[in-house]
């Protein structure tokens, strides 16, 4: 309900406005007097006051500015005689929101007030919609200071070294983890120096022309560079930067710079500790292999001093063999690891790759015929010659077959008739394929796993663990590969894969 305070020093205006404001629907009070209307409208606030202009003492004018002074958004409606134009002027100029001329019509009144009501509600969205604005703006202030706070300890807490500049290269954002790379204070550095000044050449090169507009503004990806620190030390860092842009205008630069010198101290300390792992390895292996050699040539040594103290030539004989196997084992031993430790350059020159597996098959033959062991040859006798090395083709078939040879050996309790197939074959017209298959004792997961790691063997101390190292190795220098496939009791086949050019025959 609309408060509504009336003031007029006639009783009977008084009277007959309150009767008809109240059946009206409004909340009415009275007072006779300027003053005593004042004091009641700071006491109970109403929204409108409507004031007779004539009245002894306080008079409207005078009710309007103390009104207007003590609640700027009040409605004044003020009450003239018929005909005093000039009180009605001087009342709006001091904020009456309107002027009505006695005698008091009814509808006059009606239009007034509800002007005046109007107003009132306007006056209170407008105050709902600035104090609505006020508060988002203190959210919206309060949002920004917070998000400011952030990207600022967000700066100055990075492990990189971060480093903007306006668009003219000048630095103006230079963390503490970019003071520390580039040995500059930000007090040097801040609006005295430009970007051109501490980069390395070519990434100031690069934002000089994107500045320039010379290139298009591409950032640049990570990469390695070395920073000249002020004290003329070099600090290997990774680097990453990019302009920025507001639309199509570039405002300025950032680069991100990651301080690699404990990484790389990392790094080295751990291809050393690897380094000093596979050394460690390898003589582990070793020893534990020339250890079985050893007792080997103990054992061999024995028998051949128990054969002369017994004039026994048998004994002798025996323990001469013995001794000289365990020197063939240390022979062979010393040229795999020549072999493995060096890059070798294939020597290629015209053979023929059928020929090869021909004397291989001719060298291990008598071995395999020795236990049982049928082969089988299946030769492509269209191949022809062409340029190879045949060094690699040759020590890596004899090594393949060997272990095939032994597969069969192993494969024990078995009534197998055991086989090894020895095939050549050209794939392409571009790949020399030579496939050496048995049908031994296969292999387990946990061997498959490991059959190309260094001093792996399943020979029981008879190899060295490094025959297919060695093979694999070589067949790689050569541009090839060696694969494999097995299957434990059925037996197993070793692919050496070579490239060819050659003619047919």
């Amino acid at each position: 309900m609309t408060k509504v305070l009336l003031i007029d020093d006639e009783e009977s205006i008084v009277r007959v406005l309150f009767i008809s404001l109240k059946s009206d629907g409004y909340d009415v009070l009275t007072a006779y007097t300027g003053e005593d209307g004042i004091r009641l409208f700071q006491k109970e606030t109403p929204d409108i006051v409507l004031t007779d202009i004539k009245m002894p003492g306080m008079n409207g004018i005078e009710v309007l500015k103390a009104v207007k002074e003590s609640n700027p958004d009040a409605e004044v409606i003020v009450i003239t005689g018929h005909g005093d134009m000039d009180s009605a002027i001087e009342a709006l100029q001091h904020g009456a929101s309107d002027f009505i001329n006695k005698p008091i019509r009814d509808d006059i009144l009606a239009l007034s007030l509800q002007r005046a009501q109007e107003k009132l509600a306007v006056k209170r969205k407008l105050k709902e919609y600035t104090d609505d604005l006020e508060n988002m703006v203190q959210i919206a202030t309060e949002e920004i200071r917070r998000k400011s706070e952030f990207l600022n300890k967000l700066i100055t807490s990075s492990h990189d070294g971060i480093v903007a500049t306006a668009e003219n290269g000048e630095i103006v954002i230079f963390n503490p983890a970019a003071e520390e790379i580039f040995g500059y204070s930000r007090i040097e550095v801040l609006r005295k120096k430009t970007l051109f000044d501490l980069y390395p050449p070519d990434i100031a090169e690069h934002f000089r022309r994107a500045l320039s507009q010379e290139r298009g503004p591409k950032p640049m990806n990570w990469q390695e560079v070395t920073i000249q620190r002020k004290d003329g030390i070099s600090i290997p860092t990774g680097f990453s930067g990019t302009l920025l842009l507001e639309g199509e205008l570039v405002i300025g630069t950032v680069g991100f710079f990651q301080d690699l010198r404990e990484i790389k101290r990392l790094e080295e300390n751990l291809i050393r500790s690897e380094r000093l792992a596979a050394i460690g390895q390898t003589v582990a292996g070793l020893a534990h292999y020339i250890k079985n050699i050893l007792s080997g040539l103990k054992g061999g040594t024995y028998t051949v001093n128990v054969g002369l103290d017994k004039q026994d030539m048998i004994k002798l004989k025996k323990g001469w063999d013995i001794i000289q196997q365990n020197v063939s084992r240390i022979s062979t031993l010393v040229m795999e690891l020549l072999t493995y430790s060096k890059d070798r350059e294939p020597e290629y020159e015209k053979c023929s790759p059928n020929k090869i597996v021909e004397d291989v098959c001719a060298l291990m033959e008598a071995t395999a015929n020795e236990h049982g062991i049928e082969f089988i040859r299946d030769l492509d006798h269209s191949i022809g010659e062409g340029m190879m090395d045949p060094n690699t083709l040759h020590r890596s078939l004899l090594n393949l077959v060997s272990n095939a040879i032994d597969a069969c050996i192993f494969d024990l309790g078995s009534e197998k008739r055991w086989q090894i197939s020895v095939k050549t074959s050209l794939k392409d017209n571009a790949i020399l394929q030579c496939d050496v298959t048995d049908n031994g004792c296969g292999m387990s997961e946990e061997t498959k796993k490991n059959i190309f790691s260094s001093f792996f063997s399943t020979k029981a101390g008879r190899g060295t663990g490094l025959g297919l190292l060695v093979s694999r190795k070589l067949v790689n220098e050569h541009g090839g590969d060696i694969v494999f496939t097995s299957e434990e009791g059925k037996g197993s086949t070793f692919t050496i894969r070579l490239p060819w050019k050659g003619s047919r025959a």
